[in-house]
């Protein structure tokens, strides 16, 4: 196993916003979704990968290699799907294609006719013309007809139908049966990430909350569920996040044997999924 991206202790100030010596890697192989509210830190995060920031201290490396030193060599084997399309959109999907597929150096025209083909697009069409979903399709396509070993998707299902998100990752999952492959994908809509990623890592106010396994994360936190008198008995610090109301209370912990084994019955236990996460981590 083989890392394919090591961001270690990275912090970048601005104004009104910093990063703080954010660290986290991802494998190959695997899907890492990157979660966090929006001016958590997301897209910045990226723009550091990719290079187009440089970091106040810290270091990057993405196949192994420094991301600044080996820059050329690093993007030529990246695919990027963003939530916006930054191709020519006065150009048709085959002009785009033509001008800028060469410039990858495992560039290969038969697999991007493939892809177009399977999505139904029209290669002579210009890109200002196509839906938001054809451009991402159009986004998908040409990241894999180069032979991308990293996928960097930055909102990519933001503003789409749920019919095509679920299309979407349809699309994902298939790509990753090929172990050589491993998706970088950040996102604000954790329903996506919930059905294909392997690890989470999660963003809040330019700090990493937390880097796990899904696994390890859906069985370490817990709901609990009850009314105000339960709730009286709690030390509320053991307690991530609470939200009471007149009729009850909600909390995130990690302590589901203590307050399963102290009040059985009376309280109700059920598992998070990201957004629960997010939400009460606030």
């Amino acid at each position: 196993m083989s890392t394919i991206l090591n961001i270690n202790n990275i912090s970048k100030h601005f104004k009104d916003f910093s990063l703080n010596n954010i660290s986290f890697t991802l494998d190959r192989g695997y899907v890492m979704g990157f979660i966090g509210s929006n001016g958590s830190g997301k897209t910045t995060t990226i723009k550091l990968i990719m290079n187009l920031l440089s970091a106040d201290s810290g270091s990057i490396e993405v196949f192994g290699l420094d991301h600044k030193k080996n820059e050329k060599s690093i993007k030529d084997r990246i695919g990027f799907i963003y939530d916006e399309c930054y191709f020519f959109e006065h150009l048709s999907i085959m002009d785009n294609a033509n001008i800028l597929g060469p410039l990858y150096s495992q560039w290969d025209k038969e697999v991007f006719l493939n892809y177009v083909k399977r999505f139904e697009l029209n290669p002579k069409q210009k890109l200002k013309k196509l839906s938001k979903g054809m451009k991402t399709k159009f986004q998908i396509a040409f990241a894999l007809s180069h032979n991308a070993e990293f996928l960097i998707m930055d909102e990519p299902t933001a503003g789409l139908d749920p019919v095509f998100r679920r299309e979407f990752l349809d699309i994902i999952y298939d790509v990753m049966q090929d172990d050589h492959r491993s998706v970088f994908f950040s996102s604000h809509i954790t329903s996506d990430l919930d059905r294909i990623a392997d690890f989470v890592t999660f963003i809040d106010k330019g700090k990493i909350i937390f880097s796990q396994s899904m696994e390890v994360v859906k069985e370490s936190y817990i709901i609990l569920k009850g009314n105000n008198e339960i709730l009286k008995s709690i030390n509320k610090d053991h307690l991530i996040g609470l939200r009471q109301s007149s009729v009850g209370f909600e909390a995130l912990t990690t302590d589901k044997n203590y307050y399963s084994n102290k009040f059985g019955d009376s309280i109700v236990l059920e598992k998070p999924n990201l957004e629960d996460l997010m939400f009460y981590s606030k």
